[in-house]
């Protein structure tokens, strides 16, 4: 079943890196979904995955670019979420160039994905479980705002969309 408004968001382990050694990001530390939700107003984004072309081209650089006009309407953190391993999502943030308006969390074993019932299979493309393209507006863990995309489309999960619904 997918997590609809109104649905309290759950708990989930992620994986994020803000630190960096010499040649990669530093040992990810767990983060609980709940705990780190829990008090706060987010906009969570999710996507198939890191360095993927509608993700890098569009979906982080929009989400980048308006970071400011969110947080003027109240967000406290904008979260981008896919199924890659924390050090992945570590450096494609810091390749992005948008760890500061931005937290990359990694949901390397799909445990958020599956939990929302937002998890996507794409093994017939090379990329095994993944996360459907969405976003959502979470208040003190619960969903006030979901916007899930189709199969290959980019058109309700972008930072404008989001803003508008705010």
């Amino acid at each position: 079943m997918t997590i609809s408004v109104g649905d309290r968001i759950g708990d989930a382990t992620l994986y994020e890196s803000r630190e960096f050694g010499e040649f990669c990001p530093a040992g990810p530390a767990p983060v609980s979904v709940a705990e780190a939700a829990a008090g706060k107003k987010i906009v969570l984004f999710g996507l198939p995955g890191a360095y993927t072309p509608t993700c890098s081209a569009q979906h982080v650089p929009g989400y980048k670019k308006h970071a400011a006009d969110l947080k003027a309407k109240g967000v406290d953190e904008i979260w981008c979420v896919s199924v890659n391993d924390g050090f992945v999502m570590a450096a494609w943030g810091r390749d992005e160039d948008a760890l500061e308006e931005i937290r990359f969390l990694g949901d390397g074993s799909a445990q958020l994905a599956k939990a929302l019932g937002l998890e996507l299979d794409l093994s017939a493309h090379g990329m095994g479980l993944r996360m459907k393209r969405f976003s959502m507006l979470l208040e003190d863990g619960v969903v006030k705002q979901l916007n899930v995309e189709g199969p290959g489309k980019f058109e309700v999960s972008d930072a404008e969309t989001m803003l508008g619904q705010l």
